[in-house]
């Protein structure tokens, strides 16, 4: 497909998986804030922006949607926890780290990280 990636020794891209806690309610409620951060994020990091989406839950929440040419990034928030989960896959030379850690420090609390390439299945990268 133009301007997707092909796998390079069967590594497809890499994912990288965030759960956040102790995060103030204020921001985890505050959709705007979110999907600017999301959005800064993605672009700062090479990433091209092809549709965003979100969704504000009541009495609170929110869901955030970023849709990559590189694939995806997103964020689901509990504020009544204070806890957010933000999952980001890229292929190409996007890092989705990188993208995770502006989040982080936006948002401020304590993470808890994975990361993962993935690969076709039955290669060996």
């Amino acid at each position: 497909l133009p301007g997707v990636p092909t796998p390079v020794n069967g590594r497809l891209g890499r994912h990288a998986l965030g759960n956040g806690a102790g995060i103030p309610p204020v921001l985890l409620d505050d959709a705007q804030t979110l999907e600017d951060a999301l959005t800064y994020a993605c672009t700062d990091s090479g990433a091209t922006v092809l549709n965003v989406a979100r969704h504000r839950f009541e009495p609170q929440g929110v869901t955030v949607l970023i849709l990559l040419a590189e694939s995806h990034a997103s964020i689901h928030t509990w504020p009544e926890h204070g806890a957010c989960a933000v999952d980001v896959f890229t292929c190409g030379d996007v890092s989705p780290e990188r993208i995770l850690g502006h989040v982080r420090h936006v948002l401020g609390g304590r993470w808890v990280v994975e990361v993962w390439d993935r690969i076709v299945p039955g290669t060996d990268p």
